[in-house]
């Protein structure tokens, strides 16, 4: 199993990283509690070798932009890899209602770099497409700014394979961000096109929390390689691909210690495929 990932001759990563999301107010809305223990949890994680972090201008909104960018700055002997996505707008506690204009995009661009205090963007993705905005001219805009240098390499989320396709006949995509966990793997042929074209494939809602956690097929396994299963999903997904990029968020820096221990269980075939069936 590959403990990294190249998405070009300046930016090698390791592969599990970390995703900002849950750094916010309920609902993804407004500040976290503890904004303190926000930037420590980002310091954790990047002291002990996670060099990619996604985010989003939404998750707040800005305000997991915000700690990113406090973290990195007491942090500046270490390279990280940032990710951030844009295409979503919010009105609210969970809603999210996709913007794909392209004079928007470009806004969001800006602002991410702003909030964050880059002076590019290593990935950006398309956080959502637009089904009222012809795909082409949002990722038209990405690429337009792209080319400007403030954004180095463009993804996309939550899309089909011919999706993929059509924006790659715009601009190279270097990543895709879908739903995909041990329980729900609906976007097999996703992955698979990934894993076939060398695109990192990040899932998110990597752990699927809830009854999974409770299967008694995991927990077993969990107990013989003397792991939590939360760590085993992981470990799961590190295993099913050398190009999935695993993001789990968390509050607690105790908690991400646990998950960054998820990249040394080496799973035996036996048990990757029991974990396999699990699926819905």
């Amino acid at each position: 199993m590959e403990k990294t990932f190249t998405f070009d001759s300046d930016l090698t990563v390791n592969r599990l990283g970390y995703g900002t999301m849950q750094l916010t107010g309920d609902g993804v809305w407004g500040p976290v509690a503890d904004p303190d223990n926000a930037v420590k949890v980002i310091e954790t994680a990047i002291d002990h070798g996670v060099n990619f972090i996604d985010t989003a201008d939404a998750y707040g909104p800005f305000y997991a932009n915000l700690y990113l960018r406090d973290a990195l700055k007491n942090r500046p002997d270490n390279h990280v890899m940032v990710a951030t996505k844009v295409g979503n707008t919010r009105q609210g506690p969970d809603v999210w209602t996709p913007v794909g204009v392209p004079a928007y995009l470009r806004q969001q661009v800006e602002m991410n770099l702003f909030t964050l205090g880059l002076d590019h963007i290593d990935l950006l993705q398309l956080h959502r497409v637009d089904p009222n905005v012809p795909l082409a001219d949002q990722i038209g805009v990405l690429k337009d700014m792209q080319d400007e240098g403030k954004i180095k390499h463009i993804g996309l989320s939550q899309v089909s394979v011919d999706q993929l396709k059509e924006a790659a006949a715009i601009a190279p995509i270097v990543s895709v961000q879908n739903m995909y966990n041990l329980s729900n793997r609906q976007d097999e042929d996703v992955l698979d096109y990934a894993d076939a074209h060398h695109i990192a494939f990040i899932p998110w809602f990597p752990l699927a929390t809830g009854e999974l956690i409770k299967d008694a097929t995991l927990t077993n396994i969990a107990q013989k390689y003397n792991a939590s299963p939360a760590q085993i999903a992981l470990a799961w997904l590190l295993k099913r691909s050398d190009v999935i990029l695993p993001i789990p968020g968390t509050k607690s820096s105790d908690h991400e210690l646990q998950n960054i221990q998820a990249q040394d269980i080496d799973l035996s075939q036996a048990d990757f495929d029991a974990l396999k069936a699990l699926a819905k």
